[in-house]
């Protein structure tokens, strides 16, 4: 009875992981040949590691991502596609959320640009970095209601304070001048503190024309990539019962090499 009420006591105090380590330690005999020291370091690492759990699927529930299951040890990195899988993992585990830089993904429909994305972002989940995936096409109507209610202000300080943005199909869609703006005021309070990953069909080369305004195109080219990397992924398409994609453009030599502006 008295343990009943420790382990519910241990649940009120929300120690969930120390007091499921009691309970197997009750239930295993190796248990008795422990000291008090070594239990109590099994009991409070457990409490640890089931709070990093709870954090890591808080943060990965807030991220959003298309691909919440996309994880860079699955990724198909086949003969073909444009990178290899060590430079791949090279720029996961360096210090590219640290160091804000931008990872810009280009490539034909279907060539799996989303999913890596993803998959980035969710590593990036993984070893305690928030995140938030939105759609470049969807951006028009949410911010319109965003300025619509007063919400825009909160809305953009949230996106800043967020390590790593992901900003999905750039440029399938036209923009507008409003859009515009308010796309340079995100990218401009990350610039050079916190990374966005952009992914596109267009080549880098056409974004300038995408995004329309002169000037406003200077600005936010200059911050994605004067601390960027870039992956152009190439071959046939990843989607079931589509059509092979085209091969996309670029030389292979920028693959996952920093930006030369850098």
């Amino acid at each position: 009875m008295m343990m009943n009420n420790t382990l519910a006591q241990l649940r009120d105090l929300k120690l969930a992981g120390m007091a499921s380590a009691v309970e197997e330690q009750l239930s295993s005999s190796a248990s008795t040949g422990l000291s008090f020291e070594e239990r109590l370091a099994l009991m409070v690492d457990r409490e640890v590691h089931h709070r990093d759990d709870k954090r890591r699927a808080a943060l990965m529930k807030r991220a959003g991502l298309k691909y919440p299951q996309a994880c860079i040890e699955d990724v198909d990195s086949r003969a073909g596609r444009g990178f290899e899988r060590s430079a791949l993992m090279r720029l996961a585990l360096s210090r590219w959320v640290e160091d804000g830089t931008a990872i810009l993904i280009s490539g034909a429909t279907g060539s799996g640009k989303s999913w890596l994305a993803c998959a980035l972002a969710q590593y990036a989940c993984r070893r305690g970095h928030s995140a938030l995936y939105l759609r470049v096409p969807r951006l028009a109507e949410d911010l319109r209601v965003l300025h619509g209610n007063g919400g825009f202000g909160r809305w953009l300080a949230a996106v800043a304070r967020t390590d790593v943005l992901l900003l999905d199909d750039w440029g399938l869609a036209a923009m507008d001048g409003p859009t515009r703006a308010d796309l340079m005021e995100v990218i401009d309070d990350r610039a050079g503190s916190r990374p966005t990953i952009v992914t596109s069909q267009l080549p880098v080369e056409h974004w300038h024309a995408w995004i329309g305004d002169a000037t406003i195109a200077d600005a936010i080219l200059d911050r994605l990539l004067s601390r960027s990397h870039r992956l152009n992924l190439k071959g046939q398409s990843l989607r079931p019962g589509k059509a092979a994609a085209a091969l996309a453009e670029g030389p292979q030599e920028e693959i996952l090499k920093p930006d030369p502006s850098r």
